[in-house]
């Protein structure tokens, strides 16, 4: 027999089913990423209607079939409908929500994906933050959530913790003066030589917590830098192609900021 359950999380996906259906995926503090099936939540008198859409964050009463969730009643805290007026703003989030339902997965601990997608989406929403910075954040913070970020404590090479200027992104983090500078001139490849300020953010991002993530803000140089070593370090080992980016890159809109495209 089926029960009722209770989770608290925020719609990621929606998907049109039939005349009047929506599939909405979900991602949860208590049992991390599923797909429920919203009844009737297209017709325009639905009690879903605006709680079965992307970025509407809330608790959220299923009915747990053997094979499916259904969703019984919502009530949504936050719709983020600052982002809606902000084309730039609407599109980071899509991505951010697309990022999360790639990694997350169904019964899985994903309450710090959760907390960290809900704090990156009020930051986009404050014009107190730029959206380059959130994105930075919020990608390498995610990577670092799942167990994919990059090395930016130690030297890849010797261990040493100071002097890490040298970041490879093959080898997937920081090596120091000394052993990045060997490995430059006996092994040649790329690699981007990190200002002191790029690699202190790197190391808040990746240590800090979740909370306390949005609250500093860094110089051009800095944020162009970020933005470079994560477009080549998402490339080599995300390995996924996202919707959302790509129409947020190709936007005319972000001409003038071409240099952060991928």
């Amino acid at each position: 027999m089926g029960q009722n359950v209770s989770v608290t999380g925020m719609v990621l996906n929606v998907m049109p089913i039939g005349d009047y259906d929506k599939r909405i995926t979900l991602l949860t503090r208590e049992r991390g990423k599923i797909t429920a099936f919203a009844r009737g939540a297209r017709r325009p008198n639905s009690q879903f209607l605006a709680a079965a859409n992307p970025f509407s964050f809330g608790e959220f009463e299923l009915f747990e079939g053997r094979s499916s969730y259904n969703l019984m009643k919502a009530s949504i805290q936050n719709y983020f409908r600052d982002l809606t007026s902000d084309f730039e703003a609407t599109y980071y989030g899509f991505y951010f929500l697309e990022f999360a339902e790639y990694y997350c997965q169904e019964n899985n601990d994903e309450r710090e994906m959760l907390k960290l997608l809900y704090q990156s989406l009020r930051a986009l929403g404050s014009s107190s933050f730029d959206n380059r910075l959130v994105r930075c954040i919020f990608e390498l913070k995610a990577l670092g959530i799942e167990g994919e970020g990059p090395n930016v404590f130690a030297c890849l090479s010797c261990g040493q913790k100071e002097h890490l200027h040298y970041f490879f992104t093959e080898k997937g983090g920081t090596c120091c003066d000394s052993c990045g500078g060997t490995l430059v001139k006996e092994q040649g490849g790329d690699a981007f030589l990190l200002e002191d300020s790029t690699l202190y953010a790197m190391q808040f991002i990746l240590s800090g917590r979740v909370e306390k993530l949005y609250t500093f803000s860094v110089s051009e140089k800095v944020l162009k830098q970020l933005a470079d070593v994560l477009n080549s370090y998402r490339k080599r080992y995300v390995g996924h192609s996202f919707k959302s980016l790509k129409i947020l890159e190709e936007s005319p809109l972000l001409e003038h900021r071409e240099h952060f495209n991928s």
